[in-house]
């Protein structure tokens, strides 16, 4: 695994609700929050006060490997109802993007939610510079954290929407 290949990382989930139940809580930026993860807390910047594209937010992390830091993502698309994404790190070379998708089944809805990697600088791409030699084990970490991120963001969801997987 390579950084230059911008590895993406998926969780999916089927749960027993409702795609504007499913919606309403994927929107919620707050989501992960709730989960055991990095990310601490969000807030809405610019008087953004829900997805839509430009919003802006900043998120505030912390992990015991790599301390507490804060990004301040840009939404940059919207499908109402069935997908949002976000950036991490400006447009032209973003250090990440991520997103959830909801999509309607027989027996409820499919949640997905997915992170790539991007090209930008950032003290991963540092530590990566400065290991060459680990780039694929760094990776592998990094990857395996987003997850556990993403699965513990699905357990939440099912109980905050009383699902059943």
């Amino acid at each position: 695994m390579r950084l230059r290949d911008t590895p993406t990382v998926e969780v999916t989930e089927r749960l027993a609700c409702n795609p504007e139940q499913a919606w309403a809580l994927v929107t919620d930026i707050a989501l992960p929050t709730r989960a055991d993860g990095e990310l601490q807390r969000v807030e809405w910047l610019d008087g953004a006060t829900g997805v839509v594209v430009g919003a802006r937010f900043r998120g505030y992390n912390a992990s015991p490997q790599m301390g507490e830091w804060y990004t301040e993502p840009e939404i940059i698309e919207v499908e109402d109802g069935r997908r949002w994404v976000w950036r991490v790190g400006p447009a032209e070379a973003p250090v990440a993007v991520w997103g959830f998708e909801v999509e309607s089944d027989r027996d409820g809805v499919i949640v997905r939610q997915w992170a790539k990697v991007g090209t930008g600088r950032s003290p991963l791409s540092d530590f990566i510079e400065q290991h060459p030699d680990k780039e694929s084990a760094i990776l592998a970490h990094r990857m395996a954290v987003w997850r556990d991120g993403m699965a513990a963001n699905m357990a939440v969801l099912e109980q905050l929407a009383g699902c059943n997987a």
